[in-house]
């Protein structure tokens, strides 16, 4: 059995009155998965930091925002913790949002919960079910008034799943969020889910679509291109569909495909799709990585360090999307980069560098310390000369002077690395060994191997390894010292049965480059996804076996330009990245492949978005007059200009690159107007554009408007000396 504990206080309401219905939600505090193990041994996934703020924060903050008034927490794994966390926290007193935990010891995954909490009839009417890991600033007023209206008209439609565009491309869900590629028919005219299928290994495989499934339906869509982002509007049989059926565990696995060839019941589940709003969920450290980077690049507007979530603290955005925190000790010949946050009271070293990277409160950063795209949680000791490269350090670590990281490093609360100790890549280090079996049941992340799985008794083993038992081995220091270096504390994982393979899928590494380059060889490998009468899928991602389905010319407009600035955003944070952490030309090349091919871009785009960056990292450069500024051009055009010759090849795309630096001079960075015709000047001299382009973008722009000929005017003289010169050679 398990407790209903009130959070939230709520206003009384008058018994005379009807009550009046409210939007409720159900939060699942547990993951019941086993991908952020070994952290999850000792904390609840939801309770772990994202860009410095506990991962539940985002969800309830986006819950609260969205209009829903009545928030069930369910918790089992660690749930004194969750309920603890709760009770101080800010949403213990919110007017007219109300968070109610309820907690149950013996569930094993997502279906048991919601049996749980049908059995505690807490739920009145339709409600949001999201996980706390999901991060969101979507409206719900449209989804929601789509659901309310199917189910005036078929009370069968009992779900209403949200879902995002996503371009498609063999490698967009292993380098953005480490998830298994997903396939979905959908009827275009009412939007109703037809199809559910997720394969991790998609080129290889053949997805197979039943004839009466098309016989049934006039027109369908079948989509590779589209995100699930786990946020559902439900109606209330939505339990009681769980209590029916005791071999609904999984939500999609089980519950959603199996409503789909249900035939007797004739339940359905409906899609609404958000184009230029955030939602993710973090599934894995790979999504923890990705979903952490949106935050800082501020896609989730609100929600980002320097306007939510900052409590006693404050968090200023400077340039280069860096946030620091107030009360920080910093060396002055310490170096910070881009995109990093640094949180409240941690001290800085003299010479340390510090990029892409999130640091926790009360850090201690010794001298000639290098972080890289790492994330560094509260109360970190790193002592001098220490690297740190792609990894993830929780609370109260302790890396001794000399220490290095490699790549996907995950170290866990309270372990120690002795001195000059290298940890190898994708290595898992815990102070709790490791279990000598694996759960039979992957959905469980909390369960102790050798303990079964029993719900008592699981809890039980947590409470010994989280309490008294684990405080007696890390005062003992049993472990041998070798294993960890000189000093070191704590146990290092094998890989898992899955290798490597899975490991760097999964990690907040980067994806190694001849991972890349495989990926890349794949592109060219025809996709196969069949029907039983052989209809194939279309390189867009998008199968529609109805001439009339056809999605609206003004959305197709708003995913474009939707793409393109996300696209460019990814191109600037790759690019930086690859300035301070000084990657090969090569190596650049093949991530932004992988960029350009996952937003379905041209080499013309990638082209106008490397320049961009470029004059962007010129910008932020410290200069006090325009001259000066102009000074720094040619360093940053020489450098990089096998980069953006690369994407330049053809006369189209160097046109590219000259319209994008004039939409800059006119809008984002007009500190280049006066020195347009030097750059321009500049590039033609370094081989980046041709005189043909230069012409023709010039005679392109002898019918346009006024406005749109100033940069031509301003370039008039180099204009007429390039046709000059091309006429004597003529």
């Amino acid at each position: 059995m398990g407790a209903q504990r009130k959070v939230g206080t709520r206003v009384s309401e008058d018994s005379e009155e009807p009550p009046r219905s409210k939007l409720q939600a159900i939060l699942l505090a547990d993951s019941f998965a086993t991908k952020f193990r070994p952290i999850t041994l000792e904390r609840p996934k939801v309770l772990l930091p994202l860009v410095n703020v506990p991962m539940i924060n985002y969800t309830l903050g986006w819950l609260e925002s969205a209009g829903v008034e009545e928030v069930f927490v369910f918790c089992c794994a660690h749930s004194r913790q969750m309920i603890d966390y709760l009770e101080s926290s800010k949403w213990h007193s919110q007017p007219n949002f109300s968070v109610t935990t309820i907690e149950s010891h013996n569930s094993v995954s997502a279906g048991d919960a919601l049996r749980f909490i049908y059995e505690r009839n807490v739920v009145s009417g339709d409600f949001i079910l999201i996980s706390g890991d999901t991060v969101s600033n979507m409206s719900l007023t449209e989804a929601l008034q789509e659901h309310k209206e199917r189910r005036k008209k078929d009370s069968n439609a009992v779900m209403t799943m949200v879902i995002k565009q996503s371009k498609p491309s063999p490698i967009t869900c292993q380098s953005r969020l480490g998830t298994d590629e997903l396939f979905v028919a959908i009827d275009p005219q009412t939007k109703q889910l037809l199809y559910y299928e997720e394969k991790a290994d998609h080129l290889k495989g053949i997805i197979s679509l039943d004839n009466a499934l098309l016989g049934d339906n006039p027109s369908i869509s079948l989509h590779n291109d589209k995100q699930d982002c786990y946020i559902d509007i439900c109606s209330p049989e939505v339990l009681s569909l769980f209590m029916d059926n005791f071999d609904y565990q999984h939500l999609r696995r089980h519950f959603v495909k199996g409503l789909l060839v249900d035939d007797i019941m004739g339940y359905k589940i409906f899609t609404h799709e958000i184009h230029s709003s955030y939602a993710a969920r973090i599934d894995n450290y790979r999504s923890y990585d990705t979903i952490s980077k949106d935050i800082i690049q501020r896609w989730t507007y609100p929600f980002v360090p320097d306007v939510m979530f900052s409590g006693n603290s404050t968090t200023k955005l400077e340039r280069e999307g860096m946030y620091r925190a107030s009360e920080i000790e910093q060396s002055r010949s310490a170096l910070l980069g881009p995109f990093t946050v640094i949180g409240k009271g941690t001290k800085i070293g003299s010479n340390s560098k510090i990029l892409n990277s999130v640091i926790g409160e009360g850090c201690v950063i010794g001298s000639n310390v290098s972080i890289m795209g790492s994330y560094i949680w509260d109360k970190v000791t790193i002592e001098d000369g220490c690297e740190l490269k792609h990894a993830l350090v929780c609370d109260g670590v302790i890396i001794k002077s000399g220490a290095v990281l490699e790549p996907g490093v995950v170290l866990s609360f309270k372990v120690v690395i002795g001195q000059r100790f290298v940890v190898p890549a994708y290595s898992k280090v815990s102070l709790l060994p490791q279990p000598t079996k694996q759960d039979s049941d992957e959905e469980l992340e909390y369960a102790d191997s050798s303990s079964g799985t029993g719900g008592s008794s699981i809890m039980t083993t947590m409470d010994k390894l989280n309490g008294k038992v684990l405080s007696e081995l890390s005062d003992t220091q049993h472990w041998p010292s070798s294993e960890l270096g000189p000093g070191g504390v704590g146990h290092i994982w094998t890989i898992c049965e899955g290798g490597h393979e899975e490991e760097w899928r999964h990690s907040v590494a980067p994806i190694p480059t001849d991972k890349l380059a495989e990926s890349m060889e794949m592109i060219n490998d025809d996709l196969e996804v069949l029907n039983l009468d052989g209809s194939a899928l279309s390189p867009s991602g998008e199968l529609k076996l109805d001439a009339n389905a056809i999605d609206s010319e003004d959305d197709d407009i708003e995913d474009s330009r939707d793409d393109s600035i996300y696209f460019e955003k990814e191109v600037e944070a790759t690019f930086l990245r690859a300035v301070h952490e000084n990657i090969r030309v090569e190596d650049l090349i093949l991530e932004m492949n992988s960029l350009r091919l996952s937003y379905n871009m041209t080499s013309a785009d990638a082209a106008g978005a490397i320049f961009y960056a470029m004059m962007k990292m010129v910008l932020e450069t410290q200069h006090s007059s325009p001259a000066e500024l102009l000074k720094n051009v040619p360093k940053v055009v020489s450098k990089w200009r096998d980069l953006l010759k690369f994407y330049a090849k053809e006369i189209d795309d160097q046109i590219e690159v000259i319209l994008k630096f004039e939409e800059m001079c006119l809008e984002s960075a007009k500190e280049f107007s006066s020195s347009f015709v030097q750059i321009l000047h500049l590039l033609y001299d370094k081989d980046v554009v041709e005189e043909d382009a230069i012409l023709r973008w010039a005679d392109e722009k002898k019918d346009a408007e006024e406005s749109d000929k100033v940069f031509v005017k301003q370039s008039e003289k180099f204009i007429q000396w390039l046709r000059e010169a091309s006429e004597e050679e003529d």
